[in-house]
């Protein structure tokens, strides 16, 4: 009973002086850090870049929050958000990755996870379709490594691979999950460029060294095509789909399936996500910071009027 009012006490001396309170094991005060990019059209009067409010929702749904990362931030200002967050989201859209200061802040933030899992730091990074493209630029190291894959504005089933079975992201997945994921058409694709496989793929040492191919899918044209994978030795995971927008993105002109079965499939990668930052340690260096470095200090704007892409956008 002692130890344990003295356990209380120190807590509460903790919060007074403006410290976080160190996780000994899971940390279940998880912070994403999501990257933003370019605005363009009606949205640059709000400002320069924004963050689609359905990845927000989609990692708070799953008990976790969300921090910001400006894709024209300094290399010092990330280098602090990194070491005080504990996962980053790699989103979806269609912006420039070609020597772009996105692209230089994809570099630097995909260099910080490798370098950090390297030295026993766990840290993981996740892409949604242009987030997973990223990835294969970065993991590759070629701009120019993307295919022409057609498959925009069409839900899929996955077709597993091999490997799906023994991995972290779906080997502990429960059944009726994989049943969903690999007999109806949950999975939103929006995309014209992605990884061709085996071809591309198993022609690429880098790509082919470092990721596990979960699972495949066939464009319009019939291009077998990689739509899942995660890192074999580094928890970096990538999807060419949108897990994200199920629950929270409703153009009726997009093919978006919001069955029951859907959200549940969904909502079991939002999980993941989450999971997983739960296993980093970092944090910052004390509760003010945190709660300014929120999302929560942001209002998002309702955008399906000028961008019938995202319901909301978060602008910076």
């Amino acid at each position: 009973m002692e130890a344990k009012i003295i356990a209380a006490l120190l807590m509460i001396l903790s919060i007074a002086l403006g410290k976080v309170p160190k996780q000994n094991n899971v940390n279940n005060r998880p912070i994403v850090g999501i990257l933003t990019q370019p605005t363009d059209g009606e949205m640059t009067k709000f400002g320069a870049s924004y963050i689609a409010a359905s990845y927000v929702k989609y990692i708070e749904a799953a008990g976790g929050r969300v921090v910001p990362l400006l894709h024209n931030a300094t290399t010092e200002q990330l280098d602090h958000l990194f070491d005080s967050i504990n996962g980053i989201l790699l989103p979806g859209g269609s912006a420039n990755l070609v020597d772009t200061p996105l692209y230089y802040t994809g570099v630097h933030l995909y260099n910080r996870v490798i370098q950090a899992n390297q030295n026993s730091d766990y840290f993981p990074m996740f892409g949604h379709c242009m987030g997973f493209e990223f990835l294969a630029i970065l993991t590759s190291g070629n701009v120019n490594i993307l295919d022409n894959v057609l498959a925009e504005n069409i839900s899929m089933y996955l077709n597993l691979t091999s490997d799906a079975k023994s991995s972290r992201w779906l080997g502990n997945a429960p059944p009726d999950v994989i049943d969903i994921l690999t007999s109806e058409n949950v999975c939103i694709n929006n995309h014209q460029d992605g990884i061709l496989y085996p071809s591309t793929f198993e022609g690429n040492a880098n790509l082919s060294n470092f990721y596990d191919v979960l699972s495949t899918n066939y464009d319009v044209n019939g291009n077998q095509f990689v739509s899942t994978w995660e890192g074999k030795n580094a928890p970096v995971y990538g999807i060419q789909w949108h897990a994200e927008k199920v629950q929270f993105e409703w153009n009726p002109f997009e093919d978006i399936n919001h069955s029951s079965d859907a959200v549940r499939a969904m909502q079991y990668f939002g999980n993941f996500v989450v999971n997983e930052a739960r296993k980093s340690t970092h944090h910052f260096k004390s509760t003010e910071e945190e709660f300014n470095s929120l999302i929560y200090n942001y209002k998002p704007v309702y955008s399906e009027s000028f961008d019938s892409s995202f319901e909301q956008c978060y602008v910076f």
